[in-house]
């Protein structure tokens, strides 16, 4: 019989669920991380600054939920990339680059109608911990 229990992540150094959901759930050694937006923790409000700075906050925000479970964006394995206008794909790369370079994981991109609070980009993960 497999012990394995999920684990509820949920860290102040990400803003917290708008809804009924979990910043992300740990099983065994797998991480599943909630689809996150450029929101800043402490105002709880998107950052200013258009498609970059909210990516850029985006992925600082999922960074902090995989540490909380002992894990990295080194050590993503697949992303989903949510974008309001798929225009906007190029900028969000250039951003999205700086944070899984040399080697990134596997990713889907996809336009979205509307996004929670109005986001540009809000981007999902699955990690592994050592």
């Amino acid at each position: 019989m497999n012990k394995t229990k999920k684990e509820i992540l949920a860290t102040s150094e990400a803003p917290p669920a708008i809804g009924p959901y979990s910043q992300g759930i740990r099983f065994g050694n797998l991480i599943f991380a909630s689809g996150s937006a450029g929101v800043d923790p402490e105002s709880r409000k998107l950052v200013e600054g258009g498609i970059e700075a909210q990516t850029r906050q985006t992925l600082i925000n999922l960074s902090k939920i995989l540490e909380s479970a002992g894990s990295s964006l080194s050590q993503v394995l697949k992303t989903t990339v949510f974008l309001e206008d798929m225009h906007e794909f190029a900028k969000m790369n250039a951003v999205y680059a700086e944070f899984f370079d040399p080697d990134p994981p596997a990713r889907s991109t996809i336009q979205a109608a509307a996004l929670p609070l109005g986001a540009a980009v809000e981007i999902e993960a699955i990690a592994f911990v050592d």
